[in-house]
């Protein structure tokens, strides 16, 4: 069960990178993708130094155990870095919606990497039940073409291994035990992760573009810098310490809802009835995995040992 201040983290992880997909839509057609990535954690390692500055003493950023240091290359490598590219690679060849649903495989992924690297992340028959709910209901509210899911392009199996890295980081962040707070790591995470994405931007021979972007490109970037590059990871770890890895990572089932939305509101592009359908169904599922255990009276239970013997 999430506590009060968990579903809050959850909420507040969910919304900001739900509206990574809407800003990405609009930034990739001006900058090339890892390069994107790049100058988005830039940004966000910008605002996390400003923030560790005024706010956290140096003692609680020092990594003191080889647990902070494999907390801080997962967080950085694995789950923000690597996750990301991978992300904004495989979506400039197809749609958010195909995107969203092959991205929403990382909550099944991280029980499979749980159950063989932790032992208190496994889930229940119950759990599992929510869990392919809550597939159903991402599959309903993005809407992709069958044959874009079938096809034999690169979008899907890049897509895939971004959904794998993403739920394997979370789950050894977890295993490290590491005493760095998530604050911290985030802070050391975020400029790893910009060097990483500089480092396959060069590699990959990506053209800079020049300063004459548009304002919707520049709002994008801000976007996902600030909102979805920073607070949203700040946000998105400490919720992997407090609810562990396999419930924190259910916020990615309520992604899609929050892109849908904000295409609509924003792009003015439809909200069709099956995605209000979905709403429905990821909720439902959500339950199931997250909420609280089911039990029947007393005396209907008894009737029913009953009525079995």
């Amino acid at each position: 069960m999430f506590s009060r201040r968990s579903g809050a983290l959850f909420v507040v992880s969910a919304v900001l990178f739900g509206g990574t997909f809407v800003a990405a839509k609009a930034g990739l057609a001006h900058f090339p993708p890892l390069f994107f990535v790049a100058l988005r954690f830039d940004i966000g390692a910008v605002v996390l130094a400003a923030y560790a500055a005024s706010r956290l003493p140096r003692a609680e950023l020092r990594p003191r155990t080889v647990g902070d240091v494999v907390g801080i290359l997962a967080t950085g490598l694995l789950v923000i870095g690597l996750t990301n590219a991978l992300l904004f690679v495989g979506q400039q060849y197809t749609t958010s919606g195909v995107a969203a649903v092959v991205f929403s495989l990382n909550p099944i992924l991280t029980p499979v990497f749980a159950a063989l690297l932790l032992s208190e992340d496994r889930l229940s028959v119950r759990g599992s039940a929510g869990m392919a709910l809550g597939l159903l209901g991402v599959g309903l509210v993005a809407d992709p073409d069958p044959s874009a899911l079938l096809g034999d392009g690169v979008a899907v199996p890049i897509l895939f291994c971004g959904a794998v890295t993403s739920a394997l980081g979370a789950v050894v962040i977890r295993r490290a035990e590491a005493t760095l707070s998530s604050t911290a790591r985030t802070v050391w995470g975020v400029p790893l992760a910009a060097v990483l994405s500089h480092a396959l931007s060069l590699s990959a021979g990506e053209p800079v573009p020049g300063f004459s972007v548009p304002p919707v490109a520049l709002a994008a970037l801000l976007y996902v810098g600030v909102f979805s590059g920073a607070i949203a990871y700040l946000a998105y770890f400490a919720l992997v310490d407090e609810a562990g890895a396999t419930r924190a990572n259910l916020l990615f089932y309520f992604v899609p809802v929050v892109s849908a939305v904000g295409g609509w509101g924003l792009l003015g592009e439809t909200l069709p009835v099956a995605s209000l359908v979905g709403f429905g169904v990821i909720f439902s599922g959500f339950l199931l995995v997250a909420g609280p255990p089911v039990t029947l009276p007393v005396s209907l239970r008894r009737s029913l040992r009953e009525r079995l013997v």
